[in-house]
């Protein structure tokens, strides 16, 4: 499975990373659909399968540079260095574009979620009747999870660990939003705002040599919080990727037919014309978190006034959506036919 790598190739997976960050972190988006496009979905579980008894082995007996091969090392190094990257770059853009440009932020990823679908469904049996059916349940789970109501907030340590076996689910399984379950349970701000804000202030600190944060509870409490989701996020990855591995290799038809399914049930999460629903008290006033954020209670979702022009824009970002699916589909076939 391991190859030689140009600069370029390496280059490319720094860019593939960045974008499978930036894919976890916005609701309704999976970063293991990003893996599934662009080519190196089926290289990254069987890396992360690496992770395993004969690797800690390995690693026990000093054997670094064998350890660093068995796993494909330089594969998850470079993918994992691209999603810290995006952590604090284009995750922070997708933040402002959302905060500014909501409704064509989410139409892009309409349209990419529609490209993926075509992408994993164009060569696949959907005449065998077993295969539509489990597609019919994907899509069931899928609609089923965008209609619950989000939880509140809950900085319980071992319960963020469970957050991070759940939040990185969607790096390895195509359809499913981990930040989106992260919302359903209460902890996206907490996880992916407030958390990783705390360590890159922390950073920042260190960098001048500041250790004042030391005397700061709530920045201590959010890089516990931090460390405790990061813990939960590595065991997610490995536990699950054996999980997948196994269910992909006695059960791939069944997989892809559920994930079909699944992705196409999560279009009404990133449906985008919607306004957000918050949570009141019985006077009707909006309730807070603790960082005085607004707590989401849903999203009350209607059709496009096509009178708008607003409404034509957002069509427009829907088609390049599935253009830059298209692209990436491209890119990986050309990559493949090279290697």
């Amino acid at each position: 499975m391991q190859r030689t790598r140009t600069f370029k190739d390496k280059f490319f997976l720094v860019l593939k990373g960045l974008a499978m960050g930036a894919a976890n972190k916005v609701p309704g988006v999976s970063g293991g659909v990003v893996a599934f496009v662009v080519g190196f979905y089926e290289e990254f579980i069987y890396s992360l399968q690496k992770i395993n008894g004969k690797a800690f082995f390995l690693l026990l007996k000093g054997r670094c540079k064998a350890f660093y091969q068995y796993i494909n090392g330089k594969f998850l190094g470079l993918l994992t260095l691209g999603m810290v990257i995006s952590y604090f770059s284009v995750s922070k853009i997708l933040d402002y574009l959302i905060d500014y440009f909501e409704l064509y932020v989410w139409a892009t990823f309409f349209g990419m979620i529609i490209g993926s679908i075509y992408y994993i469904g164009k060569d696949f049996n959907l005449k065998s009747l077993k295969n539509l059916l489990f597609i019919g349940v994907g899509i069931l789970a899928g609609v089923a999870i965008s209609l619950l109501e989000p939880a509140t907030e809950n900085d319980n340590l071992w319960f963020v660990f469970f957050c991070g076996i759940i939040g990185v689910s969607g790096m390895t399984l195509p359809g499913l939003s981990g930040s989106f379950i992260l919302i359903l349970i209460g902890n996206y701000v907490l996880l992916l705002v407030d958390s990783v804000n705390a360590l890159f202030d922390t950073l920042t600190d260190l960098a001048k040599l500041d250790f004042s944060f030391i005397e700061n509870p709530e920045r201590i409490r959010l890089l516990k919080v931090l460390t405790s989701f990061t813990a939960g996020s590595v065991v997610g990855l490995v536990t699950l990727s054996h999980l997948l591995g196994f269910v992909l290799k006695h059960y791939k038809d069944i997989t892809y037919a559920v994930i079909i399914g699944f992705i196409t049930g999560s279009l009404g999460v990133v449906w985008p014309w919607k306004e957000k629903i918050f949570k009141t008290n019985a006077t009707g006033e909006v309730l807070k978190d603790r960082n005085g954020n607004a707590i989401l209670d849903n999203y009350d979702r209607y059709m496009p006034d096509f009178s708008d022009s607003s409404t034509w824009i957002a069509l427009f970002f829907i088609i390049i959506g599935i253009f830059v699916v298209v692209g990436l589909e491209r890119y990986g076939n050309k990559n493949k036919n090279n290697a």
